[in-house]
């Protein structure tokens, strides 16, 4: 066993036998290079990664391989889920170099972690115009050692470069009607109504983040294309191989390997995708009542609690895309995927038929080895029955995917929100209480005494890394929405702890906000993206957070926080809306207020019930929700708000300037519409 083997990281354990001698990253790494006057090869991947196990298998896991890299470099493996902040400044370099990114990344950079030769995936033998990943090696070292002083020229000029990069943040403060008109009309070109994808090319991932500003423009302005890209993003995604047909939950993304093939997923399964789309779709049911949102948004909770809920009651990363296919191989997609024999094998005949039919499963078979991934292209009925549960029920016999076990906080914050807003619109108050379990974690294990937030845990053991922006964001956004939902003002409390640290550590000047705190290791950059990606931006999911929190306290501290972080969101939304999503239905709820609704009345009368119902069904965007007793001290937006002749009432304000209160669920629905 390596130096890998004293980690917490799955990722890291699945490399703790290779041969290769690996180094955690660290000063001590770094030392060692320098020590020994050679360069450091990084390796960034993540534990549900099937290139990352691939390049594993090919190249790490050889003796040959493993010996030439041990004789001419120091060896660093990351988990990028670990440190997001090493990945991203890493991945800017790899791609501004060779205009492409993804995992594993390969990095060699000199012992000052200057690095100067960039790649991702590099396959045992010459394939495809890559060089073999041995081939590179020998380069590298060939370089080094015949031509150092060029190669460090080189590292510098490239770190140099990155660090003088200006970011345009859009310091001319918040967008308006113009910007977000514009970011819906690039939006509405990058749409195909006929496939409902979103953005062009063959490889599909899931835009929640874009269906989350169309919902809420559509909420504002009342754009019947916005809400129609979103109905037909969701309904697309819902009846694709995306989506997990039995066991709900989503996979990371759809690709079509050949003109005309069925959209084939990567089987792996996030919980941020799942955490997202869990909300975005419980979102649209709130809006249209559709039967498929609901069953969409349901299923996916389910699935999350099911599949990824730890023994402490927090959520697992992620499932890997790869599984046993009970012949001894592991191969990817081999736990989802059915032929015509193995439904009539646990449906009998007829119904097995019938669910080939529905999931179009094919003889041929739509994926690899004569089996297809499921989907439901079309309104074609229910199973017979408890057909979907036999099926499910039979599926768990196989070999399952490897879990990663780890709780990653931010990600955690996502399901918080989801299930804490999925339980109380969908009146499952069992998810309801799953979300409450899970924010006690965060509280419990990552949580310091100074609110300094720790970025994971495994098996209730608080990591080594500090949180990033978007951890303290994401995890203050959960516990915002658990507030609305429960009407339990501690987490309001706790979510202003969060982004105190937000204000005090990651704020810059003219709302410029860094993914690292003041106090964190300096990099060679310190990264800075508003972008998204698979998740909000740091930056974007704070400016949510910050304006959420200025609603329900009044604070303009963190309002005029929020609104300089959302001048990025003016630059970006119109030339890019895609990959600014998060700030864009940020933006939604700033124009909108965003109201502030505070529900009076005791908690046992079902009149205050009933208005707090409304108020959490009501799609103003971004509302903010107190619900308590007159005058509990918890919501400063309860404070000073009477029953209304001895009855529960309900306020909606902006800002603090409020409608005259109302005490029915109708004219409460009429004061948010």
């Amino acid at each position: 066993m390596n130096r890998l083997a004293h980690s917490q990281s799955p990722y890291l354990l699945q490399h703790a036998a290779n041969p290769v001698d690996w180094w955690p990253w660290g000063d001590e790494a770094f030392a060692d290079a320098r020590r020994r006057g050679v360069p450091v090869f990084l390796s960034v991947g993540y534990s549900s990664c099937h290139w990352c196990h691939v390049l594993a298998h090919e190249s790490f896991e050889d003796e040959a391989t493993a010996a030439y890299m041990n004789e001419h470099f120091v060896s660093v493996k990351v988990d990028r889920e670990e440190r997001p902040d090493v990945d991203a400044v890493y991945m800017e370099a790899v791609q501004a170099a060779t205009g492409r990114g993804g995992w594993p990344m390969s990095v060699f950079m000199t012992p000052g972690g200057e690095p100067f030769y960039f790649g991702t995936y590099f396959p045992p033998e010459p394939r495809h115009g890559m060089p073999s990943f041995r081939q590179v090696l020998e380069g590298v070292q060939s370089a080094w050692a015949g031509r150092r002083a060029e190669v460090t020229e080189v590292a510098g000029k490239i770190t140099r470069d990155l660090a003088s990069r200006e970011l345009d943040h859009g310091a001319g403060g918040l967008p308006g009607e113009e910007e977000l008109a514009q970011a819906l009309l690039g939006i509405t070109r990058e749409y195909d109504p006929a496939s409902g994808w979103l953005g062009g090319g063959d490889t599909k991932f899931p835009p929640g983040m874009v269906i989350e500003f169309l919902l809420r423009h559509h909420a504002r302005t009342g754009s019947e294309a916005a809400l129609e890209m979103a109905e037909g993003m969701c309904e697309t995604m819902a009846r694709s191989s995306l989506y997990d047909q039995i066991g709900g939950g989503f996979h990371r993304y759809v690709l079509r390997p050949r003109p005309h093939a069925t959209l084939v997923p990567h089987f792996e399964k996030m919980l941020y995708d799942n955490a997202l789309l869990c909300r975005v779709y419980a979102h649209l049911w709130r809006v249209t009542g559709s039967d498929l949102a609901r069953r969409v948004a349901l299923e996916t909770a389910d699935f999350m609690v099911r599949e990824l809920r730890t023994n402490e009651g927090g959520y697992a990363s992620a499932l890997d895309a790869d599984s046993d296919d009970g012949g001894g191989h592991h191969v990817e997609g081999a736990f989802y995927v059915w032929t015509p024999a193995q439904l009539t094998e646990v449906l009998g005949e007829r119904d097995g038929e019938a669910a080939a039919r529905l999931f179009e499963v094919t003889p041929e078979g739509t994926f690899e080895e004569g089996a297809s991934v499921l989907q439901l292209p079309a309104e074609g009925g229910e199973l017979p029955g408890s057909a979907r549960d036999r099926l499910l029920a039979a599926r768990e016999l196989r070999a399952r995917p490897g879990r990663d076990d780890k709780l990653v906080a931010a990600w955690n914050g996502l399901a918080i929100a989801a299930l804490a807003e999925t339980g109380a619109l969908l009146d499952r108050p069992d998810l309801v209480e799953r979300a409450t379990e899970a924010a006690d974690v965060l509280v419990r294990v990552h949580l310091d005494d100074h609110a300094r937030l720790a970025r994971t845990s495994k098996d209730g053991q608080v990591g080594a890394n500090s949180g990033v922006l978007e951890d303290y964001a994401d995890v203050a956004e959960g516990f915002l929405a658990l507030a609305g939902v429960t009407g339990e003002g501690v987490w309001l409390e706790f979510a202003g702890f969060l982004l105190d640290i937000v204000l005090d550590q990651f704020a810059g000047e003219q709302g410029v906000l860094y993914d690292t705190a003041h106090d964190a290791e300096r990099l060679i950059r310190r990264p800075q993206d508003p972008t998204d990606n698979a998740t909000p931006s740091g930056w974007t999911a704070a400016a949510s957070a910050l304006l959420s929190y200025a609603a329900h306290t009044g604070s303009s501290a963190h309002r005029e926080a929020a609104e300089g972080a959302l001048g990025v969101v003016r630059a970006l939304g119109p030339r890019a809306p895609r990959f600014i999503g998060w700030g864009l239905a940020a933006a939604e709820a700033a124009l909108d207020g965003p109201r502030e609704v505070a529900v009076v009345g005791a908690p046992t009368d079902p009149r205050t019930g009933a208005l707090h119902r409304t108020a959490l069904l009501s799609a103003a965007p971004g509302a903010v929700v107190a619900v308590g007793a007159p005058g509990d001290a918890e919501f400063p937006l309860l404070a000073g708000r009477p029953l209304v002749d001895g009855a529960p009432a309900a306020y909606v304000c902006r800002r603090f300037t409020c409608d005259a209160p109302v005490t029915t669920p109708d004219a409460l629905a009429d004061a948010l519409s």
